[in-house]
């Protein structure tokens, strides 16, 4: 069986443009696992219309009961390969699975950027996480520490706050960087300790982590003592760029995000690209826009299909 178009990705542009894509009458599939996209990591968001205040999960599962209501064919799996043969893309998945459509709609997000010292690699699941919410729970009455001086660290460190004992909140910035409501947060809650001006040097542990090493401004090393450190240094744009066939990989700008035009086409005929994985370094990359871009696409899909049947 050919598709009309499998959507690769399942985070809120992906579910989004499933749903339209349902809509419209598209035989579907979309591939991808939704506990692994960004947003499930999540643990409060407050401002996607429509909800005051609603963790990252939960909204995804939202997405996910809707997409379902429609029938969308949902299947758990990893894209491994794409390539094209004349006007039909070809998808092979980890688990072996093969699949042909007319369209492709790639959604799959970005990856977090991490830190690069020693250690960080060495440490990862054994007291060094790039999700507050997925590990949390693991530092109840713990010390740990956040990196980042953005959104994503200040809420992970108010969330952290919750559970641990002491929470240290270190950013190179002079100055916190994240929404005013979240700084506001951050100075009500006693047991975050912010840090600015300071940067990892090293982590450091025997089979766990027991203490990172600081840059200072004075140019002085400082060691903390702690039990976990969360990496919350933004996004960068995910590698799985790189399981496209020749024939089907599209073109890429200088900050390696796909580009696309206003329609989420590619430069590859057929070949659509919506969400954080997508468009010019500066483009606002929220839950919001992700999801604005997976219904467009997903309508572009549709004319796309229309004007290939059209032509025969």
């Amino acid at each position: 069986m050919i598709y009309d178009s499998i959507i690769v990705g399942a985070g809120p542009a992906g579910l989004s443009a499933s749903i339209y894509a349902s809509r419209a009458g598209l035989k579907h599939l979309l591939i991808g696992q939704m506990e692994q996209g960004l947003t499930a990591t999540i643990f409060s968001i407050e401002n996607y219309p429509g909800f005051e205040n609603i963790s990252g999960p939960e909204l995804m599962q939202k997405f996910s009961d809707q997409a379902q209501k429609y029938n969308a064919e949902i299947l758990s799996d990893e894209v491994i390969n794409i390539k094209k043969e004349e006007e039909i893309f070809k998808i092979k998945t980890k688990n072996n699975k093969n699949f042909e459509s007319k369209t492709i709609i790639l959604a799959y997000g970005n990856q977090r950027r991490k830190l690069n010292v020693p250690g960080e690699q060495e440490f990862n699941g054994r007291g060094v996480s790039y999700c507050a919410v997925c590990d949390g729970p693991l530092y109840r009455n713990k010390i740990v520490a956040v990196v980042g001086g953005g959104n994503s660290a200040l809420s992970s460190a108010i969330f952290l706050a919750k559970q641990a004992a002491k929470v240290y909140l270190i950013s190179i910035y002079e100055q916190f960087k994240g929404q005013s409501v979240l700084q506001e947060q951050i100075q009500q809650e006693k047991k975050i300790i912010p840090i600015v001006n300071h940067s990892i040097k090293e982590i450091r542990g025997k089979d766990m982590v027991q203490e990172i090493i600081l840059n200072t401004p004075s140019k002085e090393t400082e060691i903390l003592k702690l039990d976990g450190v969360f990496v919350e240094i933004g996004y960068e744009p995910s590698k799985n760029l790189s399981l496209f066939d020749l024939s089907a990989n599209p073109e890429k700008n200088k900050a390696g995000y796909i580009q696309t035009d206003y329609l989420t086409r590619t430069n590859i005929p057929g070949l659509f690209a919506a969400g954080d994985i997508a468009g010019e370094p500066d483009k606002l990359r929220q839950i919001i826009t992700a999801s604005a871009e997976g219904s467009i696409s997903a309508i572009a899909a549709f004319r796309f299909c229309q004007k290939s049947s059209d032509k025969k």
